[in-house]
């Protein structure tokens, strides 16, 4: 399966996705401590910081278009994640970033990603 037109398509729909204060968040999000000494450090920790929040923007936006599909075309929402696979609307499940779960409610259709508790 090529994977660009689904990375094409999830970053198209997370740039017009209604997530846009979350986004407008995290960029405002300052977390350097200013000290020259400190800045290697401190921007490596807001490339990991990027890259886990675009990881899971991307799997969300990937996992929302899947059961948008599903409920096309089985008019109904899925009972779970696994039984997309096993219908063979989505390869596999999205690994959440670490520290993460995915959770995913079968009655509305709903799916997001959170911290573990």
């Amino acid at each position: 399966m090529r994977t660009e037109p689904l990375v094409f398509v999830a970053l198209f729909t997370l740039a017009t996705s209604c997530g846009k204060k979350e986004v407008a968040k995290a960029n405002l999000t300052n977390n350097s401590s200013g000290n020259p000494i400190t800045a290697p450090v401190d921007y490596l920790g807001a490339v990991a910081k990027g890259k886990k929040f675009a990881e899971k923007q991307i799997d969300l936006a990937q996992l929302k278009q899947s059961i948008q599909f599903f409920q096309a075309n089985e008019d109904r929402f899925p009972k779970s994640l696994d039984e997309m696979i096993s219908k063979h609307y989505l390869g596999e499940i999205p690994k959440a970033p670490y520290g993460m779960q995915i959770i995913y409610d079968p009655a509305t259709g709903e799916v997001k990603i959170v911290n573990k508790q």
